[in-house]
């Protein structure tokens, strides 16, 4: 299954991506792996458990998912590229009481796998923070490999 093929069946347009807001790079490949810095919505702030609901925070880690594949996009030239999708890990910027943590992360995983299909399906951590870089409700990284 192509996965650009199969984004445009979704109806997905993929983001613009902005330059990185620190001192590091949107991606690093070596060999045929490629390591996807962390993400996050933009122009969001907030806990999931106060000011987002866990539905909310899924949407967030939707959110971060397309960015993800803008990256993967950019960084290989087409998602077709793309052999498996082999690691995610979420964080989830939430309050102490909040244990929906995989929920939430869901957001990404079920849009990977929706794009990707069984070469979507990845190994996970998904983890509760206290903060967030600008307090935003989720960040994700991702380990990709790619082909030539």
């Amino acid at each position: 299954m192509s996965a650009e093929n199969r984004l445009r069946e979704l109806g997905l347009t993929l983001p613009e991506l902005s330059n990185p807001v620190a001192n590091y790079v949107h991606a690093v490949r070596t060999g045929n792996l490629l390591f996807l810095a962390g993400k996050g919505p933009m122009g969001v702030a907030g806990k999931v458990g106060k000011e987002f609901t866990e539905q909310q925070g899924y949407e967030y880690a939707r959110q971060v998912g397309l960015l993800l594949l803008a990256v993967m996009r950019q960084e290989t030239g087409s998602l077709d590229r793309v052999s498996r999708i082999v690691k995610i890990v979420g964080f989830v910027n939430a309050t102490p009481e909040f244990q929906h943590h995989p929920q939430v992360i869901n957001g990404c995983s079920d849009l990977l796998v929706n794009v990707f299909g069984e070469r979507g399906r990845h190994a996970r951590t998904a983890l509760g923070a206290g903060s967030l870089p600008f307090q935003i409700p989720v960040e994700i990284e991702a380990i990709v490999e790619v082909g030539e």
